[in-house]
C-alpha cells in the first residue's frame, strides 16, 4: 500500500456496529463486563480505548511498523522511553535537539543516574567514541531543532545493530512522508504528534512506533502504569489529521523551498539553515534518506544583533510568533528565548543557535504572502 493510501486506509477498519467510516469518539473512561475479566477488549480508558487504538494502528501502518503508542504529549512519549533504563546506564544524543528533550535527559533523569553525552552526529561515525558497556541508547533528531543538521541514520543503525544498542528516532520534523527511521534499523520513532501529525495546532500528544513485539509489551505496561495517556477526542483529531498528512507536506515542502531560496539571496540575510541547499552539512545523506527537505527551516541575520531578530519577528504579520511547528499556519519562533531557552547559552551557542538565530514553520499559504510578509519585516531592520 502506497503512502497516500496509508494515511486513509492504514490500520483502519469501518466501525463494526454501525459501518460508520470514521471511528467513533468513545467518550468513556470503562466497559461494561460480563463476568470478572471477561470482556470484549477494553476494561478501562487509561488502559485502551477504541479511538485511541484506531489512531494508534494508524501511526504503526504509516511509519512501517507494527505496534503504536499514543501518549498525552511528546514529551510523555520520551519519558517512556527512558522509563526502560536503570540507574548507571548510558544515553548519547545529538548536541542539537529540542530544548524539552535536553530539560527532561538533563534535569530529570539525569537525577536517578541516567548519563547522558550531547555530542555531534553529522559525522555520525563519531557516535562510537563515546559507546562504552553502559550505553543502552543512542537518541537521534534528523533533521535536528533548530540547526536542521542531518545525520545518517542507516550509519546509526548499523552501529546500534553491532553494539546491541536501542536506536531511538525523533521524526517529528520530517515526518514519514518524507522519512521512514525503521526502515534504516532505528528500533523506536518518536513524533511530538502536536507538530505535523495533527496538522493544525489544535491537540497536543506524543507517539512511538515500534517493529519488535517484546519492546512493545513493555512501553505498552509504562503507558498503562504511568497513565500518560492522550483522550479519545485528541486521538480522534490525529487521526483525522493524519488523513491529509501527505497533501500537507507536499505544500509544506513546496513552500519552504521557496522561502528558503528567497532568504538565502537575501543581503541581510547570513546564513540560511535549510537541507534542500547543495552546500547544506550531509545534505547528499538527505537526499539519499529523504523524499524531500521539509517545511522547516533557520536563519540568521547578519550582524547577529538579538535586537533585530526581535524586530522582524515582532513585525511578521502571516507568519504568527508563537512556540511549536507543523501546523497549516506558518510560525515564527526565537529559539535562544523559546524552545531552546532551558539549554544554558554557552552550550545553545556551541551548536548555533545564537541571538539572532530565527526558526521558521512554513506552512501552506501562498508562498507570495509569505515572502512578502518576511521582505516587510525584513525592510525594517
Amino acid at each position: 500500500m502506497d503512502f497516500n493510501t496509508k494515511v486513509i486506509h492504514g490500520g483502519q477498519v469501518h466501525d463494526p456496529s454501525t459501518g460508520a467510516v470514521m471511528p467513533p469518539i468513545y467518550q468513556t473512561s470503562t466497559y461494561a463486563q460480563t463476568s470478572p475479566g471477561d470482556h470484549k477488549g477494553y476494561e478501562y480508558s487509561r488502559t485502551g480505548n477504541p479511538t485511541r487504538t484506531a489512531l494508534e494502528n494508524s501511526l504503526a501502518s504509516i511509519e512501517n511498523g507494527n505496534y503504536g503508542l499514543a501518549f498525552a504529549s511528546g514529551l510523555a512519549s520520551i519519558d517512556a522511553i527512558m522509563k526502560l533504563l536503570e540507574p548507571g546506564d548510558e544515553v548519547i544524543s545529538t548536541n542539537d535537539l529540542y530544548g524539552g528533550t535536553f530539560r527532561l535527559f538533563s534535569t530529570i533523569f539525569k537525577k536517578f543516574g541516567i548519563n547522558f553525552h550531547f555530542i555531534g552526529m553529522n559525522d555520525a561515525e563519531e557516535i562510537e567514541n563515546y559507546i562504552n558497556s553502559k550505553t543502552k541508547v543512542i537518541w537521534v533528531e534528523s533533521p535536528t531543532n533548530p540547526m536542521l543538521n542531518i545525520i545518517d541514520l542507516q550509519k546509526c543503525g548499523e552501529i546500534s545493530k553491532k553494539h546491541d544498542l536501542m536506536l531511538v528516532v525523533d521524526n517529528t520534523f520530517a515526518t514519514p512522508y518524507l522519512q521512514c527511521p525503521l526502515d534504516f534499523g532505528a528500533d523506536v520513532v518518536m513524533h511530538s504528534a502536536t507538530k505535523y501529525l495533527g496538522g493544525h495546532s489544535d491537540v497536543v500528544m506524543g507517539a512511538l512506533v515500534v517493529k519488535d513485539k517484546e519492546l512493545a509489551d513493555k512501553l505498552y505496561f509504562i503507558q498503562n502504569a504511568s497513565g500518560a495517556i492522550c483522550g479519545p477526542m485528541d486521538s480522534f483529531l490525529v487521526l483525522r489529521g493524519i488523513k491529509t498528512l501527505h497533501i500537507r507536506m507536499q505544500r509544506h515542502c513546496e513552500n519552504g523551498r521557496a522561502v528558503a531560496h528567497y532568504l538565502k539571496s537575501h543581503p541581510k540575510i547570513d546564513r540560511v539553515y535549510w537541507p534542500g541547499f547543495e552546500d547544506h552539512p550531509n545534505h547528499d545523506i538527505a537526499l539519499s534518506q529523504m523524499n524531500d527537505f521539509g517545511g522547516m527551516l533557520s536563519f540568521t541575520l547578519k550582524g547577529n544583533k538579538k535586537s533585530d531578530a526581535i524586530t522582524v519577528l515582532e513585525n511578521l504579520k502571516v507568519f504568527t510568533l508563537a512556540e511549536s511547528l507543523g501546523g497549516v499556519e506558518s510560525l515564527s519562533g526565537h529559539p535562544a528565548s523559546m524552545t531552546h531557552a532551558s539549554i544554558p547559552k554557552e552550550e545553545r551557542e556551541k551548536t548555533g543557535v545564537i541571538d539572532s538565530l530565527i526558526r521558521l514553520s512554513v506552512g501552506i499559504e501562498s508562498e507570495n504572502d509569505l515572502i512578502k510578509d518576511l521582505e516587510n519585516a525584513l525592510n525594517l531592520v
